[in-house]
């Protein structure tokens, strides 16, 4: 096997402070008496250590954290001790908190989840530690967040909110993580210099919702124009997110400068080359200023300078020549892929360049103009496809094992979980493989809560992982104690939503309920699946389990929102089989029937819509109201909040979201969405179809873009808090699939289609 690359020590300027701490700073040190106390510590552990009395506020003084040197093999650690005095050593503040993750879940026996925890189960006295458990990375590299994050899930959060899942991607082991915001903040004052004044600036950046795509040389100035105040604010945000990973020794990955300027750059600044980029699913894409130009050279010193200033340092940087589309015109791509990299490494000695591994980038061209060694793919389709050979198609260069299992943040269950556990340790032992980490990589965060603890954990076993064992230890953590019923509802949920194969798809399909109506309608968004990736009946099953887990283990924040979430899931599923019911009975011109499950289609979209409003993480209402807390007048408030609420509906104006087909791509099944765009959809719909079975004439058409662009554009309060009991909303909808009508055909319908 070749030699992987060793993650070299991050950010030196915070690491020469850092190990200036005195043999005081709090938490640092082995008890006194010992050789370790008689130098300095590795690092200073403080940041570990108020990390975790943010997550175990009420047992964080029974840890002991230890600073240890990280060894040429890589990260690693230690977790050993006595009851109610757990000493855990690690080679970097990350690193320690990933020893305590892995203890919490494999001697304490709880979960701190994303989303979703069991810390209320914990003992009052942590539990001794047989031996010493040990473990090290097998990849140097563990990457987190697609460049749409943000804008898929929320690009309105404050610090607490991306703290709180920093602290928890540290529990996991992450060590790298893509630092978004703010990123306008470059852009707006270095282009200052090259003829610009701050107006037209602010007209040409996005909202930030959409500002990933921007990032991505995609589309500008949608949901703007953006105030001074708010590229300050996001600025100042940015900086502190980055600040907190570097203070945990974690890598902020922050994007990098290729090339992207707004119109009419040329003209104002003499020997500069652009070249015209053509549309992006209907929006008219930013220039790319040639690299191999003189002028490149000087804006992206600019760029860094200003970046540098306001962010601080870093050694990774994230960027996309040419994406889904981008053209390179007379452009000679090798040359100005080594232009871009060479402007990196000016401004960064020896950084390293992120790429996304997605369609056909990075190419050939662009990768023969680089020096592969300070490269990084994270590739977005390792559990997409079969017969990939990335070693064939791209050489020697180090690369990620990513997963893109959620499109858009839409609110489905599941992922391809056994192609992970098979093909990445494979990958890894392949003969002179450059597999060098793992990439998390779903487009919106916060949901799916199983895979991603099983995709990060891959990083930190040496062996392949068992499935079907893992599933079986996740059920007994998840609610913080064994259960049998627990035990058989993960089992079904490993067989059906996490069993997803390769071949296609990364995720699975998307809601109907939240789908454009139409009586063939097999998908919501454009680029979903339209059938179903596993038989829905492993979920019914999954939730008959649950609602028997025992009555002490239901009151956990995991347990609450996981019997939501497969509860939401089963009564999502049966659409697919209520749907062509009421098709033939349309087709049939039987009103009666038509008129029967029209209502149960309408009675389940209402249950659903209680159902998820008995959980936080499921509302709107929070989106909107954060949108609109980053505004400082009525009229901002205003553009901010139908920032926010386009993206999931419309995504943008009407040719974008008609012709390309860009409504509804961030479809979820919130409570809000259902009850004021989704159901009052289908409500039109059906009394259109009631009236032309009645009439004998076709229905009249509906401006569906038109219904969902006078939501985007409203101003509704929402809820903020949750109502109503969640288990027994759950318990609720087992109820109505139990009596169903339908419950036979279901499961025949469903099962011929898998």
């Amino acid at each position: 096997m070749a030699t992987r690359p060793v993650l070299r020590c991050r950010n030196a300027l915070a690491v020469a402070a850092l190990t200036a701490v005195t043999a005081t700073a709090p938490g640092a040190l082995s008890p006194p008496g010992t050789a370790a106390s008689a130098a300095a510590p590795a690092f200073d552990t403080t940041p570990a250590r108020e990390a975790l009395e943010r997550l175990l506020p009420s047992r964080a003084a029974q840890f002991t954290l230890v600073p240890v040197e990280e060894p040429s093999s890589g990260a690693s650690f230690s977790v050993s001790g006595r009851a109610g005095a757990i000493r855990v050593r690690g080679t970097s503040p990350a690193t320690l908190l990933a020893g305590v993750g892995w203890y919490l879940e494999r001697v304490a026996g709880i979960d701190i989840g994303w989303p979703g925890d069991s810390v209320e189960r914990l003992p009052t006295t942590l539990p001794a530690v047989s031996g010493t458990l040990t473990r090290s990375a097998t990849v140097p590299h563990r990457y987190a967040l697609n460049d749409t994050d943000e804008g898929y899930s929320g690009a309105y959060r404050d610090f607490d909110a991306y703290r709180r899942d920093i602290d928890v991607m540290a529990l996991h082991g992450v060590n790298e993580v893509f630092v978004p915001t703010g990123a306008e903040y470059p852009y707006y004052e270095a282009l200052q210099e090259f003829g610009y004044g701050p107006e037209e600036l602010r007209a040409w950046i996005p909202g930030p919702a959409h500002q990933g795509w921007w990032l991505l040389q995609n589309l500008s100035g949608f949901g703007g124009p953006v105030s001074e105040q708010l590229i300050e604010a996001r600025a100042t945000l940015g900086s502190r997110i980055a600040r907190h990973l570097r203070s945990l020794g974690m890598t902020p990955v922050l994007p990098g400068f290729f090339g992207t300027v707004p119109p009419g750059f040329a003209d104002r600044n003499p020997g500069a080359v652009t070249v015209p980029q053509g549309r992006w699913v209907g929006f008219d894409r930013p220039d790319w200023l040639d690299p191999t130009g003189p002028v490149f050279e000087q804006l992206a010193a600019a760029y860094y300078r200003v970046q540098r200033r306001r962010f601080g340092e870093s050694d990774m940087f994230k960027m996309d020549l040419l994406h889904e589309g981008g053209k390179a015109g007379p452009v000679d791509v090798a040359r100005a892929a080594a232009a871009v990299q060479r402007a990196l490494d000016v401004a960064h000695p020896d950084a390293t360049w992120v790429m996304l591994g997605w369609q056909q980038n990075p190419g050939a061209a662009l990768l023969s103009g680089v020096d592969r060694r300070r490269v990084l793919i994270v590739d977005g389709l390792s559990d997409r496809y079969d017969d990939l050979d990335r070693e064939k198609q791209w050489g020697v260069t180090p690369y990620a094992f990513g997963s893109i299992a959620n499109f858009g943040g839409h609110t489905t269950l599941g992922a391809n979980t056994g192609v992970w556990t098979s093909r990445f340790h494979a990958w890894l032992a392949k003969p002179d493989s450059a597999l060098s980490g793992i990439a998390y990589l779903p487009e919106g965060t916060g949901g799916n809560p199983a895979a991603f603890d099983l995709f990060t954990e891959l990083a930190w076993q040496s062996d392949p992982v068992d499935q079907r064992a893992w599933f079986a230890a996740y059920a007994a953590r998840r609610y913080g104690g064994a259960d049998p019923h627990a035990a058989a509802a993960w089992e079904q949920l490993r067989l059906g939503p996490y069993s997803g194969p390769s071949g296609t798809w990364s995720e699975p399909q998307d809601s109907l309920f939240a789908a454009r109506p139409s009586l063939t309608t097999a998908k919501a968004a454009r680029w979903s699946p339209t059938t179903m990736r596993y038989d829905a009946e492993t979920v019914e099953r999954a939730l008959s389990e649950l609602l028997r887990v025992a009555p002490r283990l239901r009151n956990t924040d995991a347990y609450r929102f996981d019997v939501v979430d497969v509860a939401r899931q089963a009564l999502t599923n049966r659409a697919r089989v209520l749907l062509p019911r009421i098709r033939a009975a349309y087709d049939a011109r039987d009103v009666e029937t038509f008129r029967a499950l029209v209502r149960e289609w309408g009675a389940d979209e209402e249950l659903l819509a209680r159902l998820v409003g008995a959980d936080r993480r499921f509302l709107v209402g929070p989106w909107l109201a954060a949108a609109r807390s980053w505004g400082t007048d009525p009229a901002e408030r205003d553009r901010l909040e139908y920032d926010a609420r386009s993206i999931l509906t419309t995504w943008a104006d009407r040719g974008p979201s008609e012709t390309a087909g860009l409504h509804d791509y961030a479809n979820r099944e919130w409570d809000g969405l259902l009850r004021d765009v989704y159901a009052p959809r289908w409500a039109a719909f059906f009394e259109r179809l009631d009236g032309a079975l009645v009439s004998g004439k076709a229905p009249e058409p509906v401006d569906w873009f038109a219904m969902d662009d006078a939501w985007a554009r409203g101003h509704r309060l929402y809820p903020t808090e949750p109502t109503g009991d969640p288990v027994a909303l759950a318990g609720e909808v087992h109820t109505a699939l139990a009596t169903s009508t339908l419950r036979e055909a279901s499961r025949r319908d469903v099962a011929g289609r898998h």
